[in-house]
């Protein structure tokens, strides 16, 4: 077997450039030459192109940008970060696929499941972070598992992810398409299929920048829309609905006793598991998006700490309302999956308190949703493809970058999955959409557990060399620890998804695809790790052979200690506040 030599290998990733724990103290560079100089990237050729040639929009836009391969555009903006971080990936899997977990679990198991899995990402994000501030890495944190874990499991991750967000695109084009039957337009889903595929062509042709104003307008909706539902269902368990309404008296939390706060028991809760996964699928974005940041080390330890907010406001408590206003028996709740907006509890909230307009105004909002997440399965797909393609592990044409500082045939390859959803359209359509469900379902729970690894092993590998807390710029809130309860909580989510997977809801006896369906993606991963074993003939990575000084961020420590006294000097609470916002 070829010894793995991580110098090598660090190289095709972007790490090439070495910076000693002992030069920190002696260069202090502003954080944003440091990112450019850490991420060999340079704006300097993009600003001086035509106003529509950065923005993708000539033939000359095409041509190869000059320069280092991964030279991604930096044009990314704080608040980019900050919107992506709060509601980037809130879509379907919140607004839709709640409605099939109510019914499945109940309202009290929704809020455990969601519970679980939010404690779970909380600190899947703050060991992304500590480690994307660490070592930036343009266009794929996979290489995290590369550096950290076993380049085989890195080129499986790589891969994974490619084809997660790749499969995640026509999914979330046919939904967008079945979400305008809402209204009963009579026009073929076929149509609205194309015309959504085309908004995201469209928005794909802006590059980073299209991208990130896309996610910035659509998650402000999102929220904004999330606030008002929250508001509006304080007024109706108050009582507060339109008189002679089902909420036109006090309401308060009956649903939890009648018909109950659980549903098909313990077995419930394994299920709503999966769904809560789905939900939060997408967060891990933040860390592929600051790469293409103007300022990354600044702005993302800002943009993880929203996630705690994320998951508070906008996921548990918009489900305690769900859970409090809608009966899990509810027969419209009923095969909902993720594909019926008709089956969304918001929608369904809304229809039953009267208020009119308002049940159109969510549909909207989960129309934009779902379109916001196909975007960004293209931004995700993509930037990993090309990182695959700079380290060797894909075709190397796909490392092209334009002068627009679009990673062009990445974003064409994961874009040409696209017409997968017009499979929806035969008489076949709803199995090969399980199916596709199937390949997605499971996918981020790999990528999580790998990010929890990678930081568990990057502190053993630190500490070995010689390395204290102190030098690293941003650190994980929970630490190590954090990254083995969220590593322990994926283990316990995996198994319970195996159980179900087993022994279906509804006492159906065990079949081999009714398992498939609901686990599909391990054998997959599994495969994609044994095609990484046998191209590069690399195995899990001792302690002593990783490299954790190779292309570490320049920082200004002067900067940092004096911010960290700062911080040490307020009072007790303005120290939490700081720890949240």
């Amino acid at each position: 077997m070829a010894e793995f030599d991580s110098k090598k290998d660090l190289e095709y990733s972007g790490f090439s450039k070495s910076s000693s724990p002992d030069e920190k103290h002696d260069v202090a560079p502003a954080y944003e030459d440091s990112d450019k100089l850490s991420l060999g990237r340079d704006n300097s050729e993009w600003n001086q192109l035509g106003f529509w040639t950065r923005n993708g929009c000539t033939i000359e836009s095409f041509k190869r940008r000059k320069g280092p391969i991964g030279n991604l555009n930096a044009t990314m903006k704080p608040r980019h970060l900050h919107m992506i971080a709060i509601g980037g990936s809130i879509g379907a899997g919140l607004f839709v696929g709640s409605g099939a977990a109510l019914s499945n679990g109940g309202p009290a198991a929704l809020l455990i499941a969601f519970g679980i899995i939010g404690i779970m990402i909380f600190n899947v994000v703050y060991a992304l972070g500590e480690l994307a501030v660490m070592f930036p890495v343009s266009g794929g944190f996979y290489t995290y598992s590369t550096r950290f874990i076993d380049p085989s499991w890195g080129f499986a991750m790589g891969w994974n992810y490619v084809f997660q967000w790749a499969i995640v695109l026509p999914l979330e084009l046919t939904v967008a398409g079945l979400t305008v039957e809402y209204w009963q337009s009579g026009v073929s889903i076929g149509v609205w299929i194309t015309i959504f595929w085309f908004a995201i062509i469209a928005i794909n042709v802006f590059g980073t920048l299209g991208y990130a104003e896309e996610e910035f307008w659509s998650s402000l909706l999102k929220l904004i829309a999330i606030v008002l539902f929250m508001i509006i269902g304080v007024v109706l368990c108050a009582g507060g609905g339109p008189a002679g309404g089902k909420y036109d008296e006090y309401w308060g939390a009956r649903t939890f006793y009648n018909p109950g706060a659980f549903a098909n028991g313990f077995k419930g809760l394994c299920a709503v598991f999966v769904t809560a996964a789905f939900a939060f699928s997408g967060t891990e974005l933040v860390g592929l998006a600051a790469a293409e940041a103007a300022n990354p080390a600044k702005a993302l330890p800002g943009a993880i700490k929203q996630v705690f907010w994320r998951i508070t406001l906008f996921y548990i408590l918009s489900l305690l309302f769900v859970g409090l206003l809608v009966e899990h028996t509810d027969e419209r709740l009923l095969g909902s999956g993720l594909s019926d907006s008709q089956a969304s509890p918001f929608v369904i909230a809304a229809k039953d308190a009267g208020l009119v307009g308002f049940d159109s105004f969510m549909n909207v909002v989960i129309m934009v949703s779902v379109i916001s997440i196909g975007n960004s399965g293209v931004f995700g797909g993509s930037r990993t493809l090309t990182a695959l393609a700079e380290q060797g592990y894909a075709p190397k044409f796909f490392a092209y970058i334009d002068k627009s500082g679009r990673p062009l045939f990445s974003t064409i390859f994961v874009l040409m999955f696209s017409p997968i959803a017009y499979v929806g359209l035969s008489s076949s359509g709803e199995i090969v959409f399980a199916w596709l469900q199937a390949l997605s379902g499971l996918a981020a729970l790999f990528t999580w557990g790998s990010i929890c690894l990678s930081h568990i092993r990057f502190r053993g590998a630190w500490k070995y060399h010689g390395h204290t807390l102190d030098e690293i710029p941003f650190t994980a809130i929970f630490g190590v620890w954090g990254s083995w309860v969220g590593l322990i909580l994926i283990f316990i989510v995996l198994v319970a998804q195996f159980a179900v997977a087993l022994y279906p809801l509804g006492g159906d006896p065990p079949s081999a695809e009714a398992f498939f369906q609901a686990y599909l993606a391990l054998p997959i991963v599994l495969i994609f790790w044994a095609g990484g074993f046998i191209w590069k003939r690399a195995g899990w990575l001792r302690t002593q052979q990783m490299d954790v000084d190779t292309n570490r961020r320049v920082v200004d420590w002067e900067r940092i200690n004096g911010e960290k006294a700062r911080v040490a000097a307020m009072p007790a609470w303005r120290r939490i506040m700081h720890m949240f916002f």
